[in-house]
């Protein structure tokens, strides 16, 4: 009876080991589980106690599968069927016949059933996307509080959302600070600041792009009722990696700036105050700027951006614009980042600074999928 059961067992344990899909490397290592799928660099198979096992490609000598598998090829030509090696080519078992051998570094791919559909279901989605595919984004908050001694508040909220296809992308983006300070009556707002606006890039080959924007600004404090600015212009990706990306960009673009009236308190008085009238200014600018974007590991990210808008209407103004961040990744959708921006205008209104900087640090919360 024992003898019976040992048998029954082993029987399993072979079947199980023979139903599952097995890759031999250079030195002769043997590694078994469920193959999901590869490029020209990585294989990555699933393993029953080592989990998922990322292996160099070029490391490879064998497959040997139990289920189906795809396999692509330089051509484009895609090959289904259980794959088997002899003398150092794949064969695959097509349901009319098996196929020739095929050498190693004619595979530009290696799926499962599974990875292949989800593969397929992704290129159907490109070839005719619609206006609601590819988003992706992410919304970062800060908040501080102060009660007791003083009794302030500081909040900060940025919004980013991105559709991005290999062909072109689109790019709608928000910031918001409030900062108020009651601690003595009379309460006062210490900051008030809105911006958004969205930008359009199109490809136009694998370096070369053309973009248009439109930006957006509002600052109770330095009474700017609302500055519009519309440009567009010409890039270049310097690098564009995995990794990196680092694009150089300039144009033209036309800015209006609208202040409202304001006091501001005489030193010789009387009267108490002296009147600042509203101003209207209407601008026509060019645009210089470069993007950097890496990831410093596998967890974190730091970008940058920097654009000077030399004033063309009114010679000698100019305005710049700098944003940099650094996020570290805490789960799959939340992050930690902390911020800095810089607005800069060289003609701000009598009585006030052209500078405005934000700190700011907090959560990131990220959403959506990137594209294809």
């Amino acid at each position: 009876m024992r003898q019976s059961l040992l048998c029954a067992f082993l029987l399993l344990v072979g079947a199980g080991a023979a139903s599952a899909d097995q890759v031999t490397l250079k030195n002769g290592d043997r590694l078994t589980g469920a193959i999901v799928s590869s490029d020209t660099k990585t294989l990555l198979i699933k393993t029953e106690f080592a989990g998922d096992v990322t292996i160099k490609w070029e490391a490879i000598t064998g497959i040997e599968s139990s289920e189906t598998l795809h396999l692509i090829l330089q051509d484009g030509t895609r090959l289904d069927g259980k794959v088997t090696t002899s003398d150092g080519r794949f064969v695959v078992a097509t349901a009319a016949a098996p196929s020739a051998p095929t050498p190693k570094d004619t595979i530009t791919a290696v799926r499962s059933d599974a990875a292949q559909r989800l593969f397929d279901e992704q290129a159907a989605k490109m070839a005719h996307p619609k206006f609601t595919y590819f988003w992706s984004g992410l919304l970062d908050t800060g908040l501080a509080l102060t009660r007791g001694n003083s009794s302030t508040i500081n909040y900060t909220l940025n919004g980013k959302g991105v559709r991005e296809t290999p062909r072109d992308k689109l790019t709608l983006y928000t910031s918001y600070i409030f900062a108020n300070d009651d601690t003595t009556p009379p309460s006062r707002t210490t900051a008030n600041e809105l911006r958004a606006g969205a930008r359009g890039d199109l490809n136009l080959g694998p370096r070369l792009f053309v973009f248009a924007l439109a930006d957006f600004e509002t600052n109770e404090l330095q009474h700017l009722d609302l500055r519009q600015a519309y440009a567009g212009g010409v890039g270049y990706h310097v690098v564009k990696t995995d990794n990196t990306v680092f694009d150089v960009f300039g144009g033209i673009g036309y800015d209006r700036d609208s202040f409202a009236a304001y006091s501001l308190t005489n030193p010789t008085p009387p009267p108490p105050t002296t009147p600042v009238a509203a101003l209207v200014q209407n601008s026509a600018e060019a645009l210089v700027g470069e993007e950097f974007n890496s990831h410093v590991n596998k967890h974190s990210l730091l970008t940058e951006r920097f654009v000077a808008y030399p004033n063309l209407s009114h010679t000698g103004d100019f305005r710049f614009q700098f944003d940099t961040s650094f996020v570290t990744q805490l789960n799959h959708r939340l992050s930690w980042h902390a911020t800095f921006s810089d607005r800069y205008i060289n003609y701000p209104p009598p009585g006030l600074k052209g500078n405005d900087l934000i700190l700011s640090t907090g959560l990131r919360f990220t959403w959506g999928t990137a594209k294809l």
